[in-house]
């Protein structure tokens, strides 16, 4: 009888130890998603930060422009105020008109 009993607490013994080594393995893989996740998550964010500063570059260059019209504009009818004293105000005034008609960007 105790031979069998031996055979049998061996055969327990190996299915133990192999389903620990199996929940092991699977366990490692399922640890391994996380760090897949987490670098793709740190990927994204790192995507959104350079987005975030492409745009306010953007708006930033956008600001600028906006300056040096309004400032092109200033110029144009002091330039315009200037001719119109000296009498010849003809194609200065249509240019003015024009660009009086078209808005400034706004950010």
């Amino acid at each position: 009888m105790s031979r069998p009993w031996l055979l049998v607490f061996l055969l327990l013994l190996i299915v133990f130890t192999s389903q620990f080594e199996w929940k092991q393995q699977f366990g490692n893989e399922n640890d391994m998603t996380p760090n897949k996740s987490q670098k793709e998550q740190y990927v994204s964010e790192r995507e959104e930060a350079v987005k975030e500063k492409v745009i306010l570059s953007q708006e930033k260059n956008i600001q600028k422009l906006n300056e040096i019209v309004q400032t092109l504009r200033q110029q144009l009818h002091q330039c315009r105020g200037e001719n119109d004293s000296s009498g010849s105000s003809g194609p200065l005034t249509e240019i003015l008109t024009e660009l009086d008609r078209h808005p400034i960007l706004e950010d």
